[in-house]
This record gives structure tokens, C-alpha cells and sequence, in this order.
């Protein structure tokens, strides 16, 4: 049990590129005490575990596999999002996605699984996969990256395809490196398998940015849309659901997109 406590604790401390010297500072113990804990050498304290834990800011979920290694139970809950006890926390997406309207909103989990939208979001859906009966199953969400990233699913309609597939790419490659995950690394094995995104993942750079923020294009028919999107966490969170949720948020690039989303909002509600 030791062991595989100290070898986790190895592998947070050299993700986040800190010596043990500064790794002790910032938890506030001996350097000496820390070299032991990594050695499997002394059995840490559950309050040294979360201590530690907050040193390294790792995030609940793996702060509970930390625990478990370390021989004690979890001390962050988890509860599903569609469960009677995560009323607050629908309360609150709930108020954002609402103030999102007339443009599309998005709840997603750290894997980008479509869990929540607002109405202007089912609407976008809908019109993107040609399905006028679109509604979010829990039990098989869509996944938003795999959707864009798969030939057969949205793909074709992103003028800008490349540029967007890359910053999926780079944004759930920083997500396998932060939280050691099977299944976000899974995710990212999954992406890089889809044709013609492992060769051009390894670029470093978009080709010649115009704008300060990457812009999606899209055209489907006579339709086009341009969008940029921001993404949302929330700042005090007390348990591993909350932690874990993403709100995207999509608003229109340019004039024309603006006018097609209060249009759709118009015919919704006449």
C-alpha cells in the first residue's frame, strides 16, 4: 500500500515539475520526511495525504485514488449530476444556461460528454446532425471532441476543421497529463485515431493566426455560421462532480450568425 502511495506521489511531483525541496516548502514539511513518503519508506498521515494533495493541486477525483493508496477512504464525494442530491448544483447550471439564450450552451464533463444544453443549444444541434428530434440522453451522451473530430459526424461542415481539431487535441492532451486518468488518455488514443489527425496534431503552431481567439466555421447548405466558444468552470467547488463540469458557451462571430440565433429563438417561442 506504501508503495503504490509513494509512487503516485512521485509521479504528481514530477508532473508538476517540482523538486522535492520545493514540493517540502510549499507543503510545509522536511525534506528528509518527504524523501521517506516517496521511498515507501514512512506511511503518511491522512491529513499529510490531503496536505500534499492541495501542495500538488490535484484535482478531487485523483485526491481520492490518493487516499485509497494511501489506505484511507475518500473524503471527496461524488454524486451524479441527475441525482436528487445535485439540486443545487442544477439550480445553478440552470441560471447559466438560461443567460446563455439566445446562443447555444453546453454542460459538459471533463471528457467532454454533452450532459446539459439550453434550448438555442438543442436547436444548433439539431440543425449541425439534421436530427429534428435531438434531445440529451444521460445514458449515452454524445461526445462534443469525438463529434468533431469523426469523419462521418461534423466534420465536413468545419471550414477550419484542422484548426479546431488541434486545439481539441491539445486541450484533452493537457487533461491526460493533468489528472493520470485511464479513460481521458483512452480518450485522447481514440482521437488521434480517427484519419488525418495524428500527422497534423504534431504541428506546433496554427497556420497564420488572424483573430485573437480561434473562430469556428461552419457551413451546412446555404447556412453559414461562424462562432467562437469560452469555457467555464466553477470557482469554489466542494465535491468532484462540481470540479469536473465545463460549461461551453458558443456565441456568433459575426453579424449574420447573431441574426440566425435570435431568428431560431423567435420561431421557438412564437
Amino acid at each position: 500500500m506504501k508503495e503504490d502511495f509513494a509512487a503516485r506521489l512521485r509521479w504528481w511531483r514530477e508532473r508538476r515539475a517540482l523538486s522535492q525541496l520545493d514540493l517540502a516548502n510549499e507543503a510545509e514539511i522536511s525534506q528528509r520526511h518527504l524523501s521517506f513518503l516517496e521511498l515507501g519508506r514512512a506511511a503518511p498521515s491522512r491529513e499529510m495525504v490531503l496536505r500534499l494533495a492541495d501542495a500538488l493541486a490535484v484535482p478531487f477525483r485523483e485526491q481520492n485514488t490518493l487516499l485509497l493508496a494511501a489506505g484511507f477512504a475518500p473524503v471527496w464525494r461524488e454524486q451524479r449530476l441527475d441525482s436528487p442530491e445535485a439540486s443545487a448544483l442544477h439550480h445553478a447550471l440552470d441560471l447559466i444556461l438560461a443567460q446563455q439564450e439566445p446562443y447555444p450552451g453546453f454542460v459538459l464533463d471533463r471528457r467532454w460528454h454533452l450532459l446539459r444544453t439550453n434550448r438555442a443549444g438543442r436547436q444548433f444541434v439539431r440543425f449541425l446532425t439534421g436530427d429534428s428530434t435531438f434531445e440529451v440522453d444521460s445514458q449515452r451522451p454524445v461526445n462534443l471532441a469525438e463529434a468533431l473530430l469523426a469523419p462521418d459526424a461534423l466534420r465536413p461542415l468545419i471550414g477550419n476543421w484542422q484548426d479546431v481539431a488541434l486545439y481539441f487535441i491539445r486541450t484533452v492532451r493537457g487533461d491526460a497529463l493533468a489528472d493520470r486518468s485511464d479513460a481521458t488518455a483512452a480518450l485522447l488514443a481514440r482521437l488521434l485515431r480517427y484519419p488525418d489527425v495524428a500527422g497534423f496534431a504534431r504541428s506546433a503552431f496554427m497556420e497564420q493566426p488572424q483573430d485573437p481567439v480561434l473562430t469556428m466555421a461552419i457551413r451546412k447548405g446555404d447556412v453559414a455560421m461562424r462562432l467562437f466558444t469560452t469555457l467555464a468552470v466553477f470557482g469554489t467547488p466542494l465535491e468532484v462532480t462540481a470540479e469536473e463540469v465545463r460549461i461551453e458557451s458558443f456565441f456568433p462571430a459575426d453579424e449574420a450568425t447573431a441574426v440566425l440565433f435570435r431568428v431560431w429563438a423567435e420561431g421557438v417561442h412564437s
